[in-house]
């Protein structure tokens, strides 16, 4: 037996050697992203490290409205001018990022363990939010600056916070002008916003220093008496809704939306005297919202504001008849479009399995740190299982316009609000009756519920442009790539995400009936189809008892299989196009089209083969082997295979990651569309090094990847 000393010195010249071995083998065999490893593995980690240097500060690009240029302004406001509830956005690291967009795409899966696994706020928070360390550093630095905390959500990626111009302009290094917009006044920052290069790996940016908000998607706004057809007019009650687009079959098996809630987003109060109104006028049963306040009573904001807020609680009250109703309001701020808060608090509270939007602001003016807010704030709704509904808007092609504008000046544009790949994006139709209404409209209103309409009514795309530019919004994202489910007869191989994803009735034509003040105006605009999808929707989560997540997955799914003999869930719209003046737009065509999307729905078909849609969109990467030799200064080949399901036709792009240094991989294809395969080959240098190294293999459609390992082995020179 060796001397204590002596096996002690062996023992820990040993441990050294083991060490430098895992040193070196780590260095080799990088860990990679692969599918075996659970999405809810990921974990926050620090990264706000050290002093915050202040001298040392980062641009955040994309901050500065589009609208406040020198010619506008109208020079510096007040330093005690007040900026209330700010909202800064944080982000989660890359490993988080491609942890949630796995877990998002997989419980949208039903091969998948996590299929329908929802997630709290909290358990968001836990797994991909910022760490308690870097929160405590962001929000120590906001409060050094004498901002004001008031609120971290429970999804630990939002900080809302106070203060004002004078230390707005200390924290981020951009003074707050007035500006000329038009013939409104406004105040926003003068230039980008700045932070610390320290915060600059967690800190996305504040969504906005501004008060440019979203505009209400809703149009014609005009009193009726009290005979609902007039002319060639033909108002919607709630029960020409239903029958129409064929409801009364789900009223008749007690599909109401009970149980369920649908969450309104607004910044203007309503009078609930009107819904109680609205409801008893129209034969539905009694069944008041609940009005949630965030934050201070904004009270009657303006007219339009009151109309955008009784057309959105009645009328998906009005389809989902005993839903729950919450109806969050935030008062907008100098700083903070109120809309932008009753979001992230339905979210963060986990209010309901649906939630309605009916306002809209391109992207290019909602900014890169907003459209980063909406994009994060609808993922985290759906990995919460809360399906998203948002109107695409009602200037047509050219989103950046106001609908009321006489001319369009501005370019294609869609609604940031919808054009994330998180929530569906809901286009507007107009009733082809006006040649013969005698075919779809009956000549008397049927006592306590004032219906009208005689069945379904043939749609095109809604164009009321001529006197504005009230069409519906749609075209191709300038943001978001084709999220792995956007696949289908007409839809276009641009590699962007397109909307809308689908539609329902939006002219002022046969307008939507509303109770506002007591009185009944009559309302177009895809505000109207939102909230009315949205009710849709709160019975199609009551008849599977369980909440849906992103509605998208499943209603391109079905699209797919009414192509191929399934269910005829959608009346497929090819008239029409949402071409406005100044603007040529887009044609509704065969199947999808970027002016009413798949087109508006048979709803108790839609209800009843919801089911159908189980097998999302999606593919598998396998490949001939799972490891591959070559010899320094030589070259190998194998196969690598795609496989779609679920009507998957989307491209998917082939590469390799963690290939040792000297080794190059190429594919021939490299990009595959559906199912196909593709060549690999490796080509190793002369100087490649010896050894076997673990890489990985990808294909990436969208926001869809897919991994398998690879095992590659270098061979020294024959």
């Amino acid at each position: 037996m060796l001397p204590t000393r002596v096996s002690r010195n062996h023992l820990l010249q040993s441990l050294v050697l083991i060490f430098l071995i895992c040193a070196c083998f780590a260095v080799r065999l990088p860990a990679q992203a692969d599918d075996s490893v659970s999405p809810l593995s990921a974990q926050p980690r620090d990264r706000v490290a050290g002093f915050i240097d202040e001298e040392r500060r980062l641009t955040l690009h994309g901050s500065t409205h589009p609208l406040a240029t020198k010619q506008n302004d109208l020079g510096a406001i007040r330093p005690e001018f007040p900026m209330e509830r700010m909202i800064l956005t944080l982000s989660p690291d890359a490993e988080q990022q491609r942890a949630l967009t796995r877990l998002a795409q997989a419980q949208h899966d039903p091969s998948s363990p996590f299929y329908h696994q929802w997630l709290t706020p909290e358990q968001y928070g836990e797994r991909f939010g910022v760490s308690e360390n870097d929160l405590a550093q962001v929000t120590r630095w906001l409060e050094s600056h004498g901002m004001q905390l008031e609120e971290v959500p429970a999804g630990r990626n939002l900080i809302i916070f106070s203060g004002t111009e004078a230390k707005v302009q200390e924290t981020f290094h951009s003074e707050i002008h007035r500006f000329l917009s038009g013939d409104e006044y406004h105040h926003a920052n003068v230039k980008d916003a700045e932070i610390p290069e320290a915060l600059a790996s967690v800190v996305a940016g504040v969504v906005s220093l501004h008060d440019f908000r979203s505009h209400p998607a809703h149009s014609g706004v005009r009193k009726v008496d009290a005979q609902f057809s007039s002319g060639s007019s033909h108002y919607l009650t709630p029960a020409d809704f239903a029958t129409i687009y064929d409801i009364g079959p789900a009223y008749q098996q007690t599909l109401t939306g009970s149980g369920q809630t649908i969450a309104v987003l607004g910044r203007s109060n309503l009078k609930l005297t009107d819904v109680r109104q609205f409801r008893s006028l129209f034969g539905l049963p009694s069944n008041d919202p609940r009005i949630l306040l965030n934050g201070p009573d904004p009270g009657i904001y303006d007219s339009g504001e009151e109309t955008e807020a009784d057309l959105d609680v009645e009328w998906s009250g009005a389809v989902a008849r005993n839903a729950t109703i919450d109806f969050v309001v935030s008062q907008s701020t100098n700083s903070t479009d109120g809309v932008y808060l009753s979001a992230q608090y339905a979210v963060n509270h986990n209010l309901a399995s649906v939630i309605t939007v009916s306002f809209g602001l391109c992207e290019a003016w909602v900014g890169t740190p907003g459209n980063a807010f909406l994009n994060s704030l609808w993922q985290q709704a759906a990995v919460q299982g809360i399906s998203v509904f948002v109107s695409s808007g009602d200037s047509g092609a050219a989103g950046c316009d106001s609908a009321s504008a006489p001319r369009a000046v501005n370019g294609l544009a869609v609604n940031g609000l919808c054009s994330t790949i998180y929530d569906t994006c809901v286009g507007g139709t107009e009733f082809n009756d006006a040649a013969n209404p005698a075919l779809y409209w009956a000549s008397f209103n049927a006592a306590g519920t004032q219906a009208s309409a005689l069945g379904y009514i043939p749609e095109v795309a809604w164009n009321e442009s001529g006197y504005g530019l009230w069409a519906t919004g749609g075209g191709a994202s300038a943001i978001y790539s084709k999220p792995w489910w956007q696949s289908g007869a007409g839809v276009p191989a641009d590699a962007r995400r397109d909307v809308p994803d689908v539609s329902l009735a939006a002219a002022g034509h046969d307008g939507y009936l509303v109770v506002q003040e007591g009185g009944l105006v009559v309302v177009g605009g895809t505000s109207a189809a939102a909230p009315s999808f949205a009710g849709l929707m709160a019975m199609v989560v009551q008849n599977a008892n369980a909440r849906q997540g992103n509605a998208d997955t499943a209603l391109y799914a079905l699209a797919a299989k009414q192509a191929s003999g399934g269910a005829a869930v959608f009346h497929d719209i090819t008239s029409g196009n949402n071409t406005v003046p100044g603007q040529v737009g887009f044609n509704a065509t065969r199947g999808y089209d970027r002016s009413t999307g798949l087109g508006s729905v048979d709803a108790w078909l839609l209800i009843h083969h919801w089911s159908d849609a189980n097998l999302a969109p999606a593919f598998q990467l396998s490949s001939s082997s799972t490891s591959l030799s070559v010899s320094a200064g030589g070259s190998s080949t194998m196969t690598v295979n795609i496989m779609g399901s679920g009507g998957f036709n989307a491209a998917a792009n082939l590469s390799v990651a963690g290939l040792p240094a000297g080794v190059s991989a190429g594919f021939r294809p490299a990009r595959i569309s559906g199912s196909g395969s593709s060549t690999l080959t490796l080509s190793a240098l002369k100087t490649a090094k010896s050894g076997t190294y673990r890489a990985t293999l990808v294909a990436t459609s969208g926001a869809l990847q897919k991994t398998a390992r690879l095992n590659v082995t270098v061979r020294p020179k024959k």
